[in-house]
């Protein structure tokens, strides 16, 4: 059987991304999907992500993100964030912050295609074919049997490999879901991004150009459980309405576009990033609250911090030795940390209805909003999440 350098557990955008950038190092690189069952429908998806600067550096060095379809990454120029009294809020400027794009509101699934496409035609990758795996258990095993250096496991929150090596993941559920859709209006984005921080929900429209160049947005809504399901109850026409009444029709008038979809909301950390010959990534690490839109981003983080650390080991080092792997641990830590600190003390803050905290955290959004260092600092922090 081929020995490879490095076995990426994992298919998904942080997978294909790591083994893009180590094959670039000249390493043998094993790509192994999840396993999935063959009776899985398959459903639209519509989730979007806002990536930063430096995941679309990354994706550029990769030869990704320029052989995206035009309409697949929209660029956030301005972001409004609203708080729950009346001129409480919040602006962000890719002008006053010098730069580009704050953001770019990408098309998930088109990303995975793409990313696809250069995994098949990259010379130091093998893809590991799961169809024989008949569960995720299986499919962990044979994870495990296959003979490399190293093992990255980037199968996200679930990941099946990471339970088989007995590592921990503690959960702690926000009693929220996110429920997302794609939109279409009648008024232009212009590159506009609008949340909406209320108790206790939070809304986000992010500017896309699908289905309607120009005229489309992402939506990413967390709420309340039973809120969440009474929404995913209700036809077509009442959920359009619900959402302008949610967002004051501050956006034009918003249509579906798409399915809805949900999904719960936790945060999570594993009990160690790596191991003798094994390391986590994205998801399978650390989970924080959408509310910010910086998942992808730590887990792109992730892997341009240990494609780093494996480009500047010293020579006599293997792959797979601890003390390489604590490297990457340790750089990482701190950036997970902060991000999942400020996610939980905004989720914390606006979702309590007592009035002295409800005064105090608009006024905070005002006063913030009039600080222009401040303001400029808290976009670089995430611009290079």
């Amino acid at each position: 059987m081929k020995r490879f350098d490095v076995q990426v557990c994992g298919a998904g955008i942080v997978g294909q991304c790591l083994a893009l950038s180590l094959a670039r190092l000249g390493l043998q690189v094993a790509l192994r999907p999840q396993a999935v069952a063959a009776h899985a429908a398959a459903v639209e998806d519509v989730r979007a992500y806002a990536l930063n600067a430096a995941s679309v550096a990354l994706l550029q060095r990769l030869k990704v993100w320029d052989t995206l379809p035009a309409n697949a990454a929209t660029q956030v120029l301005d972001m409004h964030v609203q708080g729950d009294a009346p001129g409480a809020a919040l602006d962000f400027s890719a002008w006053q912050q010098h730069v580009s794009a704050l953001a770019w509101i990408t098309d998930a699934a088109a990303l995975e295609r793409q990313l696809g496409a250069a995994v098949r035609f990259a010379p130091h990758i093998t893809v590991i074919d799961a169809t024989d795996a008949t569960d995720a258990a299986d499919a962990a095993n044979a994870a495990t049997d296959t003979p490399a250096a190293l093992t990255a496991l980037c199968e996200g929150k679930a990941s099946a490999t990471r339970a088989a090596l007995g590592i921990g993941f503690e959960r702690q559920a926000y009693g929220h879901q996110a429920i997302a859709a794609r939109l279409t209006s009648t008024r232009a984005h212009q590159g506009l991004a609008r949340q909406w921080f209320r108790s206790p929900d939070v809304l986000a429209l992010l500017p896309f150009d699908t289905p309607q160049p120009g005229h489309s947005f992402a939506l990413v809504w967390s709420v309340p459980d039973e809120r969440g399901r009474e929404l995913l109850a209700l036809d077509t026409a009442a959920f359009e309405a619900q959402l302008m009444l949610a967002s004051d029709g501050a956006a034009g008038e918003l249509k579906l576009a798409s399915a809805r979809a949900a999904w719960s909301l936790m945060r999570a950390q594993a009990s160690a990033w790596c191991g003798p010959g094994w390391v986590l990534l994205g998801d399978a690490a650390h989970v924080v609250h959408p509310l910010a839109g910086q998942g992808l981003n730590l887990g792109l983080a992730d892997v341009l911090a240990l494609t780093r650390v494996i480009e500047q080991r010293e020579t006599w080092r293997d792959l797979g030795d601890e003390k390489l792997l604590r490297r990457y641990a340790r750089e990482r830590a701190a950036p997970t940390w902060a991000m999942r600190q400020v996610t939980d003390g905004l989720l914390t803050l606006f979702a309590d209805e007592a009035p002295a905290l409800r005064e105090l955290r608009n006024r905070g959004l005002t006063l913030v909003n009039r600080l222009s260092p401040l303001k400029r600092w808290l976009t670089a922090r995430a611009l290079d999440a």
